[in-house]
């Protein structure tokens, strides 16, 4: 039990740290430069294994997955760096507490599942929850608000996301988790190389600084993509999804002291309502 546990913990630690130096180059650089440069050192770093391993053994509809999972995750990235070049931190991660209400609405609208008392609970928690969040913000929790660029975009990044987090658990079913983290690595490299043909993103040397934060993207991207796999070869979705919630403190506490972004308390206290409506929702 030691392993799913010490994943938890670094997965919840690492991907707010990735989304610390992906806001700080947001404003010098396209986002979707600044993924190609994070998926290009993870696809450097895996380039023996995955040169190496015997890949023939799987059939075709393995690779449609893993076709799949590395659109999602280049759509999802790009999406979370642009939102967080244009809002603030502390105020776009727990947003990532949606997840699990956007899977709630899709479930009844697609599957006729009908919510239950706690999962309708937990829906009240988060929108009570994002009240206090969203009254940090000059729109304040009106409709208004959700037409801002940092909100739509998160809330892209929320949904492509989440729909990758049920194909990466497949594929890990299907292979293993190492396998299904090298797969990560280059398919994410090679979609948002692909995205960048098709938006004509002009390709640039980074200076040596800005180089090493992009390496420092990676390395906290690869150690959060590797820690979700083993949580999700041991846990099931909903529940692993419930305690992700966690890097959402992180996530306001960085923005308050990395960024300077007010209203910390107001926006822990939404938060850890959120974290508990999330829970409701995916464990009950």
């Amino acid at each position: 039990m030691l392993e799913p546990l010490l994943a938890l913990v670094v997965r919840i630690f690492s991907n707010p740290a990735a989304n610390v130096f992906q806001k700080k180059l947001s404003d010098k650089y396209p986002a979707i430069l600044i993924n190609l440069y994070s998926y290009a050192f993870l696809t450097l770093f895996c380039a023996y294994p995955i040169l190496t391993n015997n890949w023939g053994q799987y059939n075709v509809g393995y690779w449609l997955y893993v076709g799949l999972a590395g659109m999602l995750c280049t759509l999802g990235s790009v999406c979370l760096i642009k939102a967080l070049q244009y809002g603030e931190m502390s105020v776009l991660g727990p947003i990532n507490s949606y997840k699990c209400l956007v899977g709630l609405v899709v479930g009844f609208v697609a599957l006729g599942e009908i919510p239950s008392v706690f999962g309708l609970l937990g829906v009240i928690l988060i929108l009570f929850g994002s009240w206090f969040i969203f009254d940090t913000v000059p729109e304040g929790f009106s409709f208004k608000l959700l037409l801002r660029k940092d909100i739509i975009l998160r809330f892209c990044a929320l949904f492509f996301t989440g729909c990758e987090a049920v194909v990466l658990k497949k594929i890990i079913l299907m292979s293993s988790a190492g396998e299904c983290f090298m797969l990560w690595c280059l398919s994410g490299f090679v979609f948002t190389l692909i995205l960048a043909a098709l938006f004509r993103v002009k390709m640039e040397m980074l200076p040596k600084k800005d180089l090493s934060q992009t390496f420092l993207i990676a390395l906290c991207l690869g150690l959060m993509q590797y820690s979700t796999n083993i949580v999700f070869k041991h846990l099931n979705v909903g529940l692993s999804l419930a305690l992700f919630q966690l890097s959402s403190v992180i996530a306001v506490l960085a923005g308050y002291y990395m960024f300077r972004e007010g209203s910390l308390v107001k926006k822990l206290a939404g938060t850890f309502v959120m974290i508990f409506g999330s829970c409701l929702i995916l464990l009950f």
